[in-house]
């Protein structure tokens, strides 16, 4: 018996705003924003952006994640990445931390049955 695939909408597609920027020369911190209460939630309950899946998803060791914050009274979740290489340093492609989010666009969020 084959499992039918699970329904799944964008990340995109659920929240206002998706950025990532500068916290200090050292960080980028990313924040997703929601306009509703139910998408806030859903993104929450499915798992699809944790620590753990930040981690993947950027591959980047989970030890280089130094906040993970889901913050009910924005509707946002954030967390904020220690920078490979210091703000402006030679070899630094996005000085600003500006360009970081874009894998966040793509992440399918699974939708209950």
């Amino acid at each position: 018996m084959t499992q039918a695939p699970r329904k799944t909408v964008p990340l995109v597609d659920l929240a206002k705003t998706i950025r990532s920027k500068n916290a200090g020369v050292d960080k980028i911190t990313f924040d997703i924003i929601f306009r509703e209460r139910a998408a806030f939630d859903l993104v929450r309950a499915s798992g699809v952006v944790s620590k753990t899946a930040v981690s993947r998803l950027l591959s980047i060791p989970e030890a280089r994640i130094t906040d993970y914050v889901e913050f009910d009274p924005a509707l946002a979740i954030k967390f904020t990445i220690q920078r490979h290489l210091t703000s402006g340093s030679p070899g630094d492609a996005d000085i600003f931390g500006s360009q970081q989010y874009g894998p966040l666009l793509g992440l399918e969020v699974p939708i209950p049955d």
